[in-house]
């Protein structure tokens, strides 16, 4: 057998194999004789490709790059959100799930083919050196992102601590191309930033992140503000990117009753769609209720947003989410390596698709930016400033903290008004 045929023989054993392994899915019945004829036309072109490169590309070419690049080029080619992973994007995927990876924290997709920042997370070296969402990354570091993938993206954005990064971003708002230098650091962040009582029994917690642990640090705030008296809550998502769909029907079912749609997900066969109720084990008290959303808040965000707001548990203020409303399965591979493939899409309980749509709030309300604040003298990268991920959640209300956010000022003026419906009805 030639060396040709050894290698489709190869390319359709693996083909035909990893669709009958991954995640354990079946394959479909429903395929015709002709996909799967043209399946093989299409295995035999890519194969006559491989065989070029291995015998007349210039120099000796690895095996693995071959099949790496070629699995980065096909994921990618799917969606914005597909992505092949290496052992070690595979490694750090996982670590960001768990709350711990290093880097200047910031969330990022591809949208209309330019690599855009969902949002900086709250506390981290892009959050405080100003990066915001919406940003169009055209530089790293001096490299121009186009046709940049975001696994690259993410690769030349991480590094070693206290090492800088100068990202050149496209400001669309402002009509601005700014250079912004960023300090990375170990980000080690709680899903839970703030947690207090803002005024007149009224709770207020700022989420920033979908984690594993989020659902926990979330019932332990709940049960420590209720334990002081809280009678209504403000829940902070904006510029939160999302995270694990487990995580958001478990922070929605928090404050539904039993038996409430919390969000259903299709994907490409019927017997894998699924409807997500509330269990009502937790029955939080039905106190009025306030959601902060903007356009920062993605994913898992617009879950919780999207199940309350239709669920009529809560009213939502603020402005249009970022409309990410895909879910992505993270796959392992037997070398250490992964996909990242969406699975599915996911719906709101009153069955709309927000993909690239967005959540538009009761009440809508820009932000205004706060004049400009006189900084602390010293340098920005001082390394004590990036200690400031590791202090404990803020229970205190810092005193300017409405003084400076007409948003969380008017979620406030709206919860008080429901307060006093209620108490006259």
């Amino acid at each position: 057998m030639s060396a040709r045929s050894k290698i489709i023989l190869l390319v359709i054993a693996l083909v035909l194999t990893g669709s009958c392994l991954f995640a354990g899915h079946e394959p479909q019945k429903a395929g015709k004789a002709q996909d799967k004829d043209d399946l093989y036309n299409q295995i035999e072109l890519f194969s006559n490709a491989v065989s070029a490169i291995r015998s007349d590309y210039v120099t000796e070419v690895d095996s693995k790059k071959i099949v790496y690049g070629s699995l980065r080029g096909m994921l990618s080619s799917l969606d914005d959100f597909s992505s092949f992973l290496d052992p070690d994007e595979y490694k750090e995927i996982t670590a960001e799930a768990k709350g711990e990876f290093g880097g200047i924290g910031v969330e990022i997709t591809s949208k209309d083919g330019i690599l855009t920042i969902i949002t900086p997370i709250a506390g981290t070296p892009a959050d405080r050196a100003g990066i915001k969402p919406g940003d169009k990354i055209v530089r790293i570091n001096g490299k121009t992102t186009k046709d940049m993938t975001m696994n690259d993206a993410v690769k030349l954005m991480r590094g070693d601590p206290g090492t800088q990064i100068v990202l050149t971003v496209w400001r669309e708002k402002e009509e601005k191309v700014l250079d912004i230098p960023i300090k990375r650091a170990i980000i080690n962040i709680t899903s839970i930033k703030d947690a207090y009582l803002i005024e007149n029994k009224i709770g207020y917690v700022r989420l920033i992140e979908f984690q594993e642990k989020a659902g926990r640090e979330l019932e332990d705030a709940l049960k420590r503000l209720e334990g002081q008296g809280m009678d209504a809550l403000i829940l902070d998502l904006r510029n939160n990117p999302g995270g694990l769909l487990d995580t958001a029907i478990d922070i929605s079912e928090k404050f539904l009753p039993k038996d409430q749609v919390i969000v259903s997900t299709k994907s490409r066969n019927p017997s894998q769609d699924n409807v997500y109720k509330s269990s009502g084990r937790f029955g939080h008290p039905q106190y009025p209720m306030v959601i902060l959303v903007n356009e920062g808040s993605a994913s898992a965000s617009e879950i919780v947003a999207g199940a309350l707001r239709d669920n009529k548990r809560a009213v939502l203020v603020g402005t249009k989410t970022f409309g990410k409303a895909s879910v992505q399965t993270v796959m392992p591979l037997r070398d250490g390596s992964g996909l990242r493939l969406t699975t599915a899409l996911y719906y709101t309980p009153s069955g709309k698709s927000i993909m690239n749509q967005g959540v538009v709030p009761d009440v809508v309300v820009e932000r205004e930016e706060p004049g400009p604040v006189q900084k602390e003298s010293g340098d920005i990268f001082d390394k004590a400033d990036e200690n400031q991920l590791k202090k404990p959640v803020k229970t205190e209300r810092p005193k300017d903290v409405l003084e400076n956010d007409n948003q969380l000022r008017e979620a406030l003026n709206l919860i008080k008004a429901i307060k006093v419906y209620k108490a006259q009805s």
